[in-house]
């Protein structure tokens, strides 16, 4: 019984200080407020305790932030920071826009085509119109016009490092045209490049005894024969080195299967090794993961399609005096819906063919420069 109403007691004395219990007014010491960036605009303070301000140079305000639908766009931003928002977003180039974060892919499309329909933007809340574009991001975009992120200098690629077998450089900047190969599991593709950049022929031809049965050399044989005897001639031919590990076993018969068909256009393309040292090889491989890297398709080891970077060179040809790639009218008329989002009309070996072929010459002038 004793111990009992001790018990008691004691959570009755506690319970007058404790978490549940209210205390008196003035039973807290003055807390010293200080502020917060406020993470919706990043210009407003969040006023705080006991904690010291973030970055405290970029706010200019200590207005909470209020509503997004209270505060206006233009209200948030000085004349002079208005003023270069809207002379970047009417005047900026879709290579430029995309250079801006959040503006990648289908936001810079969005705000050209809005722009060029409606008109330049008169105000910054009038950019909240354009599809995919609301307040919050059309925040985040003004934000980092306003301060860009200095990117790291690029690391430059060496071209001779991903060339296979290893060839003297001047060979390579004395060649004319090349024709770029690219092998899928059921079709070949190539494109045909001169030194100006200038497509002369863009085309694939399937394959169908590829994958089929236990690989029959004579069958792989009458399929990529048919292949090398309509390949254009040229200084070079680059074939595609895929970059399937060895490690990863489930794809150990795509990766044999590969092996097979660039042995066999090594030997046909080339059927004669010169020991004359003078003389270089006409057939190279070329890593896949440099193409992937120079035109920044990589994510982490994996190479993600081409699709949008080729639609984009396709589009500056027509649209720029000096477009990085020329295509003819022919090829732009016969492949100007083949490269669509979710399209599988012609395939990704024609898309890799060409930025091979491009990547090839751009790596090569880089390194020269």
């Amino acid at each position: 019984m004793w111990v009992a109403r001790r018990f008691l007691s004691v959570v009755v004395q506690r319970g007058r200080y404790g978490l549940f219990h209210r205390p008196q007014h003035g039973c807290l010491p003055e807390l010293d407020l200080r502020y917060l960036q406020c993470t919706c605009c990043w210009r407003s303070r969040v006023p705080v305790a006991n904690f010291e301000t973030l970055n405290a140079t970029l706010s200019s305000t200590n207005e909470p932030c209020q509503d997004d639908a209270a505060k206006p766009l233009d209200a948030c931003y000085s004349p002079e920071q208005r003023h270069t928002i809207l002379q970047l977003l009417n005047n900026a180039t879709p290579s430029e826009l995309a250079s801006v974060k959040l503006l990648r892919g289908r936001k810079s499309v969005n705000l050209v085509e809005y722009r060029t329909k409606n008109g330049p933007f008169k105000t910054l809340e009038s950019v909240v119109n354009v599809p995919l574009l609301k307040h919050k991001s059309a925040v985040v975009v003004f934000n980092s016009i306003l301060n860009p992120v200095k990117k790291e200098k690029k690391v430059r690629i060496q071209l001779a490092k991903f060339i296979r077998p290893e060839i003297d450089r001047t060979w390579l900047e004395d060649a004319n045209s090349i024709v770029s190969i690219v092998c899928g599991t059921n079709k070949i593709a190539w494109a045909h490049v001169d030194r100006g950049m200038t497509v002369l022929d863009w085309q694939q031809l399937d394959c169908p005894n590829f994958l089929r049965g236990t690989y029959m050399a004579s069958s792989y044989l009458n399929d990529i024969s048919a292949v090398v005897s309509v390949l254009p001639s040229a200084d070079f031919y680059i074939v595609e080195k895929s970059s399937i590990s060895i490690q990863n076993t489930s794809l150990f018969h795509i990766m044999a299967h590969m092996r097979a068909v660039e042995a066999m256009l090594f030997a046909l393309l080339e059927p004669k090794i010169s020991p004359d040292l003078n003389i270089p090889p006409r057939v190279l491989n070329m890593m896949r993961i440099a193409v992937g890297r120079h035109f920044g398709l990589m994510v982490g080891e994996c190479r993600t399609s081409g699709a949008q970077t080729l639609r984009q060179l396709m589009s500056e040809s027509v649209t720029q005096k000096l477009p990085r790639v020329n295509f003819t009218r022919e090829m732009l008329i016969k492949y100007r819906n083949s490269f669509q989002m979710g399209s599988r009309e012609e395939g990704d070996e024609l898309c890799d063919s060409l930025l091979q072929a491009v990547a090839f010459y751009e790596l090569l002038s880089e390194s020269a420069s």
